[in-house]
């Protein structure tokens, strides 16, 4: 296979996870981003995250798609590669009584959920182990990501397989084409701008919106991870708890608020999330309620959630070969591999490559 110049917009895990796909078929890839791992900003959606493997898709068949591809890569991850910064944990997941299930955890609370195939240990509970307040829950092997660990580990992994990394901000989508580190106009750009593909150059995507999340990092150990279908502080708030690898903390969710670019810390959100999360699992706290919480700090992130699910598709824009790969909303790291894989595949498509190869 022939070698292409190809710039990569981005460093979230996106971006990250598609440039090392890319440069371990051969080309040579320069990533130009705003933010790089390590950073933190309002419009750095990666460090933020869980992150875990919650299959809450839609019932689209490719976001399905795209989590299949990535579950067996994730745990490998975590089993085979230690430096990866993920372990295994069990998924907890419950159906709170008396409330409707919040539309988007649909198919994680599914009685016969479409990943009870793939995901390892899948069980249903018996009565007597769900907690107070839930009529029915599943468990299985998942696992959780220590984000501050797999950003960098994935960028030495690209270092490794050659990728080149400059710090820049693109205004318009085909001046990435001029950013190659070779000097020479990319053969293809790839475009992992997360939620600030709504105002980049070019793509400015209306379908994308923000879905703010509030977290609380603590440092108490969680023996699971968990989450239910439903919390009694309305539709946009959620709860979930998810402890880190290697000493990363537990995070404490949340909310999944569309249209909420604020990056202020919410204290009365912060209150409930904590009591919401100490009530399901009092364990977290020693038994001593949210006051037995120590919490390491407060955070935000912006996830980009896009009308009509994730964008993976090429165009020609100002006569620069295009493929996005943006849109992801909360489940990012969960389709990362199946995402990053297609997008290679229409990378492929650009340059004329049969994708078999």
């Amino acid at each position: 296979m022939s070698s292409a110049k190809i710039v990569v917009v981005g460093a979230g895990v996106a971006g990250l996870t598609t440039a090392l796909l890319l440069s371990k078929s051969g080309h040579s890839i320069t990533v130009i981003a705003k933010h790089m791992p390590g950073d933190y900003s309002i419009e750095y959606t990666s460090p933020w995250a869980g992150a875990n493997f919650f299959p809450f898709s839609t019932a689209e068949d490719l976001a399905r798609r795209w989590e299949r591809a990535t579950y067996p890569e994730l745990m490998h991850l975590a089993t085979k590669v230690p430096e990866s910064g993920i372990h295994v944990q069990d998924a907890n997941i419950y159906v709170a009584e008396g409330l409707p299930v919040t539309p988007f955890m649909q198919d994680l609370v599914d009685e016969k959920p479409w990943f009870e195939g793939l995901v390892h240990g899948f069980r249903k509970f018996q009565e007597h182990e769900l907690p107070k307040g839930m009529v029915s829950g599943t468990t299985f092997k998942s696992v959780c990501i220590n984000t501050a660990i797999y950003l960098p580990y994935l960028m030495g992994q690209c270092l490794k397989h050659g990728v080149v990394f400059k710090r820049g901000i693109v205004d318009h989508i085909a001046d990435a084409a001029g950013m190659h580190f070779s000097g020479k106009k990319a053969d293809v750009v790839v475009n992992c701008t997360g939620l600030l593909a709504c105002k980049l150059g070019g793509v400015e995507d209306k379908k994308v919106v923000p879905a703010r999340g509030q977290i609380v990092l603590v440092r108490n150990e969680a023996p699971a991870m968990y989450t239910t279908s439903a919390v009694h502080d309305g539709d946009d708030e959620m709860l979930y708890i998810m402890m880190r690898a290697a000493g990363g903390g537990t995070i404490l969710g949340g909310c999944y608020q569309k249209g909420n670019w604020s990056p202020e810390i919410d204290p009365n959100l912060a209150n409930r999330i904590m009591k919401r999360c100490v009530d399901i699992c009092p364990e977290l706290s020693g038994g001593k309620g949210v006051e037995g919480l120590d919490i390491i700090r407060h955070g935000v992130g912006l996830r980009p959630w896009r009308e009509g699910g994730a964008r993976i598709e090429k165009e020609v824009i100002n006569g620069v070969k295009v493929v996005h790969n943006y849109g992801a909303a909360g489940w990012g790291y969960q389709a990362s591999y199946g995402m990053s894989e297609d997008t290679v595949a229409l990378v492929k498509e650009s340059l004329n490559i049969p994708s078999k190869l």
